[in-house]
């Protein structure tokens, strides 16, 4: 079995925002869309070990915004690369408005955002889907949505070619960081973007 089969999957990617009394947090996921039309419902699907999950299943209320072509990297270290739970993501982040809800949407990098109130949710194991009704929603420009494969060939920094030659790793197809050595542990978490094991390509330098 080719692992490989599901990048060839459709996903756009997103800034996930929540907030839970004072505190307001956010992380970038690859899985939303609209599942009703009428009435308006979407899904997004969330790592049971990011924050932002958990202000969500407690706050019931999410935005998205949008990640367009425009977007930069730093937006993607920025909310990916951290934790909520030691980082304040939004101190001193001027790229950002409140919405009609009193979360955070992105402001730069995007091309919308939309609000919604979770009316559902499934436990999917690592992750959670929750369902959630639309309340409000903005277009904020009209450049094109930025894709998984479109992050991966503009976006996403290439990486950097080590002097040594011959070594073996296993290189996070997400953002890049790079385990050394012959085999990766199947229960690997990449400590920069989360993502498990089967993330990870294995490539001699």
């Amino acid at each position: 079995m080719d692992n490989k089969t599901v990048y060839k999957l459709t996903y756009g990617l997103f800034v996930l925002t929540s907030r839970l009394g004072e505190k307001d947090s956010g992380c970038i996921i690859n899985t939303a869309g609209q599942v009703t039309s009428e009435p308006n419902r979407i899904s997004i699907t969330v790592n049971q070990s990011n924050f932002t999950h958990d202000l969500i299943r407690e706050s019931k209320q999410f935005n998205i915004s949008i990640i367009s072509e425009a977007a930069s990297f730093s937006l993607f270290q920025h909310f990916g690369f951290q934790s909520g739970r030691t980082v304040d993501k939004f101190a001193d982040y001027s790229d950002c408005k409140r919405s009609e809800n009193g979360l955070y949407y992105i402001t730069t990098g995007t091309n919308g955002y939309i609000s919604a109130c979770v009316e559902q949710e499934i436990d999917l194991g690592s992750h959670t889907m929750f369902i959630a009704a639309v309340k409000d929603m903005e277009v904020l420009s009209d450049i094109p949505s930025a894709s998984y494969a479109y992050y991966q060939s503009h976006i996403k920094p290439k990486p950097q070619q080590s002097a040594a030659t011959g070594k073996t790793v296993w290189r996070c197809t997400v953002c890049g960081y790079t385990y050394d050595g012959e085999d990766l542990p199947a229960d690997f978490i990449c400590p920069l973007c989360k993502h498990p094991a089967s993330d990870f390509e294995k490539v001699t330098l």
